[in-house]
């Protein structure tokens, strides 16, 4: 009866602790997600080695995945991606991933998929990126949404489903 009950008590202990923890550690990403600021200028190479800037998509709805091809929500959430690349990229929504990782595991996973947005290759440098503009906790996938005037309107630390992008995209198509 005795171990039975120091197991309960560290069990509730533990789950206090991680209400506590959650609460602490994801409060401010939620609170930052709603604050503006503005997005940095970045640049790096595509799967082919070209390099790409930020300022090719300046003026358009930006949602910047951070991904990687070993992480299942992010490879979970890109399919969706693809279809909301087709149904607004006309409507001034550009996606762009990028992969922070190295060239080859995601030159090897694009095989797989028809991706129809820019993929670009980040590795450390991408984490660092994603750290700048918000990632906090480093999760994976993180996306931000950069209204057109260049302003992170938005953080999403872990999956972004459409129905929560849309919400958040939809004001911005005026």
């Amino acid at each position: 009866m005795r171990p039975t009950f120091i197991i309960i008590i560290a069990a509730v202990i533990a789950l206090g602790g991680g209400i506590i923890a959650r609460h602490f550690l994801l409060s401010p990403v939620v609170q930052t997600s709603q604050a503006t600021s503005p997005s940095p200028d970045f640049s790096f190479p595509d799967p082919s080695g070209k390099a790409r800037h930020s300022a090719e998509w300046q003026g358009k709805i930006r949602i910047i995945n951070f991904w990687a091809t070993w992480c299942p929500p992010c490879i979970k959430e890109i399919p969706e991606f693809i279809n909301m690349q087709q149904q607004y990229g006309e409507k001034g929504v550009q996606f762009v991933g990028i992969a922070i990782e190295e060239r080859e595991p995601v030159a090897e996973y694009l095989k797989s998929i028809a991706i129809n947005y820019p993929i670009l290759i980040g590795g450390d440098d991408a984490v660092a990126l994603s750290q700048q503009m918000g990632n906090s906790i480093n999760a994976v996938p993180f996306t931000v949404v950069v209204n057109r005037e260049g302003q992170i309107v938005h953080r999403q630390p872990g999956a972004f489903s459409d129905e929560q992008m849309l919400k958040i995209i939809t004001p911005l198509l005026n």
